[in-house]
């Protein structure tokens, strides 16, 4: 007997694109720090410790290739450069701030198994 499908599976995932998104070291940082306002580079690099500038912008140019996150200037003395989520970026950091509320659930919960794993193990 054989098993057929009802239909071809996408040729490309959404959740695989999302994670795609999502990928990289800071960028989830990033988003965070975006997600209530606009911010300027070193803002940015101020409130995300340990993140290079170049590092920095790496992430911020792949996420303005991607439609996530949108580049401009102010005539400021120097001039700076700031960025903001596109609607696709608060788009995606809404799944992020759930990510956040699920994990900060089961963390509490995780602590305690491993806590009690601990403890029954001889030693």
């Amino acid at each position: 007997m054989t098993l057929e499908w009802p239909q071809a599976p996408p040729s490309e995932c959404p959740l695989n694109q999302c994670i795609r998104l999502l990928a990289g070291a800071w960028t989830a940082h990033v988003l965070w720090y975006l997600r209530d306002d606009e911010r300027c580079f070193t803002e940015l690099q101020t409130d995300i410790r340990g993140i290079s500038a170049k590092m920095l912008t790496n992430r911020l140019r792949k996420l303005e290739r991607n439609g996530i996150v949108e580049r401009f200037s102010r005539a400021t003395s120097p001039p700076t450069v700031w960025y903001a989520l596109t609607p696709a970026g608060r788009e995606l950091c809404t799944a992020l701030i759930h990510v956040v509320e699920v994990a900060q659930r089961l963390c509490p919960a995780r602590e305690a198994a491993n806590a009690a794993t601990a403890i029954s193990r001889p030693l």
